[in-house]
């Protein structure tokens, strides 16, 4: 394999690795984070926007559910990373460190994601238990088939809400070389659409509003609250709740953050919420023409250059651009195209590098895969002020 660095766009390509800036850091002893056991913090770094996780990895209790709740891989990266970003504006990756959530375990989550019972199923339920109390910490909506109307208005009024809950856990090193548990970061992923089947076997959908969406999440993170405060450990701990839309199936772009808010240590309140301004756009597509034509063009723009280097081939580009605060942070483009040697790739590559220093200003952080029909040949990042990208190609 090769790791190409280009020195400058020309004829040439400078072979050489490609370092990273590497911080040292200490070993520490872990308590209050339901362990007793040493800890240790990797010595290295990659990045400052990065948080370090302890070691040894502590997977959390309810790990797995992510995949079985969202959609598509594009919404389990952004809802994880995403989360972590909204972390970030209480918990410094200076001062704390990263561990998976260790205090909702797998079966809670699951009856959290679960519809309310109605009440004959509820009495069923206790009957089966012996006439025990059995908590119902359903948070969907009930669905009442006793009730009239049609499968399609019984969804409509009784949609699926909320898919998945994401615990993340900060903890913060203290002066005696030990950590302590500093924060809690609880994700509820929402739908933008309810899946059902009609009676015939149809497949159907139902467009949740961003309305919605925020009216129930913001409801159910004071359920989720009451639960974690129950538990001795987080009494007195603040807890960050943050509601995430996620796309429809179909989508090509993941979701995005809507809102976050803080329930302060000690408090069984939940703050003031506030507004997240992200959001993802295809490239080409209406909505991002609409939205950010200046933007749309200059991906218009870089597509029609490529395509002058193969005269007789026509050359896709399909872009996945991050807004925040309403202006385009990072830009990734799959480029796929049918080569015919090792020369060729090369060739292309370094002037399609040449293409993003040209038509993508610094302040935007570029990534470009380009794909052959049977495997990825070559990648391109250009960081954020970055003057030369760095370049791999494939053997």
């Amino acid at each position: 394999m090769k790791k190409v660095m280009l020195v400058c766009i020309s004829l040439g390509l400078l072979l050489s690795g490609c370092g990273q800036n590497l911080q040292k850091e200490d070993k520490v002893v872990q308590e209050n984070t339901k362990s007793k056991d040493n800890a240790i913090i990797p010595k290295y770094s990659i990045s400052e926007d990065y948080y370090k996780s302890i070691i040894p990895f502590k997977p959390g209790k309810a790990r797995g559910l992510v995949v079985q709740g969202l959609n598509s891989r594009l919404d389990m990266a952004e809802y994880e990373m995403g989360l972590m970003r909204v972390a970030k504006n209480s918990f410094s990756p200076k001062d704390y460190l990263f561990q998976e959530g260790q205090y909702l375990d797998r079966d809670t989550v699951q009856k959290m994601l679960a519809r309310k019972r109605t009440a004959e199923e509820q009495a069923e339920v206790e009957q089966k238990a012996g006439d025990k109390e059995v908590p119902d910490m359903g948070l969907n909506p009930p669905f009442d088939k006793t009730a009239p109307g049609t499968l399609e208005e019984k969804n409509a009024k009784s949609p699926i809400y909320i898919s998945n809950i994401l615990e993340h856990n900060y903890l913060r090193k203290k002066e005696d070389n030990k950590v302590e548990l500093g924060g809690i970061v609880i994700g509820l992923a929402m739908n933008s659409v309810h899946y059902f089947t009609q009676e015939k076997g149809y497949s159907r959908q139902y467009e949740i509003t961003k309305e919605e969406i925020l009216t129930q999440g913001k409801a159910m993170a004071q359920k989720i609250l009451a639960e974690l405060r129950k538990q001795k450990d987080l009494k007195n701990v603040p807890i960050i709740f943050a509601i995430y839309r996620q796309e429809a199936k179909s989508s090509l772009v993941p979701g995005h953050f809507l809102t976050y808010a803080t329930s302060d240590k000690g408090s069984t309140s939940i703050g003031d919420w506030h507004s997240v301004d992200e959001e993802y756009y295809l490239f080409p597509s209406k909505k991002v023409t609409e939205n950010y034509r200046e933007d749309a063009t200059k991906v218009l723009n870089f597509k029609s250059d490529i395509s002058e280097y193969f005269e007789n081939d026509y050359v896709g580009v399909i872009g996945r651009g991050f807004y925040k605060d309403g202006q385009l942070r990072e830009l990734k483009l799959d480029i796929p195209i049918k080569f015919n040697g090792e020369a060729e790739i090369i060739g292309f590559t370094q002037y399609v590098t040449g293409l993003i220093m040209e038509h993508f200003p610094s302040y935007i952080k570029v990534e470009a895969y380009i794909n052959s029909i049977n495997k990825q040949e070559a990648v391109i990042i250009r960081d954020v002020d970055q003057e030369k990208p760095f370049v791999h190609i494939f053997e």
